[in-house]
């Protein structure tokens, strides 16, 4: 008896993959929350020397990247700029049900879908690139920006920061 292993195209490997990395940003996105959500909202707010004053302020600045990425993969989205002001538990959630909705919204692409190009033109700069690019970037982004707020969080003296590497997420928390 022998056995088939389907081994994947290249595009459904990419496809997968854009799906996975937004899962995992979610998942992480809500593991980073839960862990802030231990520590007194005014130590959140304390202001230190960093791209963005606070932890709550850095928060926003995710939040606002995605929602402006998520405008750009689904053209049905609204994004009116960046408005959000909300308090520290506000913050909290809307980050959590943005990143929901940023990894509900690619699964339900197709592997063409991930890779079709998409024009931008904003303030900042133009380009035109697949949407799997952009899909990396805005999950590339806020990885970076969760490793400053551990930092922060480290600097304040939070000793306890979750893991959130992409490799532990695949191996630990799917």
């Amino acid at each position: 008896m022998s056995a088939t292993i389907e081994i994947p195209t290249a595009e459904k490997s990419l496809a997968y993959a854009m799906k996975n990395f937004a899962d995992y940003n979610h998942w992480a996105n809500c593991t980073l929350v839960n862990w802030l959500r231990t520590k007194p909202a005014e130590i959140l707010e304390t202001e230190l020397k960093s791209s963005f004053t606070t932890i709550r302020l850095t928060l926003i600045h995710i939040l606002e990247t995605q929602r402006y990425w998520y405008s750009i993969l689904h053209p049905g989205s609204h994004y009116s700029g960046q408005d959000f002001d909300g308090d520290l538990e506000s913050t909290f959630d809307t980050l959590i049900a943005q990143s929901q909705a940023l990894a509900e919204y690619v699964e339900t692409l197709t592997a063409e879908q991930i890779q079709s190009e998409t024009l931008v033109e904003s303030p900042w700069f133009q380009c035109n690139f697949p949407n799997f690019e952009y899909i990396m970037h805005v999950v590339n982004h806020t990885t970076y920006h969760r490793g400053q707020i551990i930092t922060m969080g480290r600097n304040l003296g939070f000793t306890d920061a979750p893991m959130t590497d992409y490799n532990f997420y695949n191996v630990m928390a799917k």
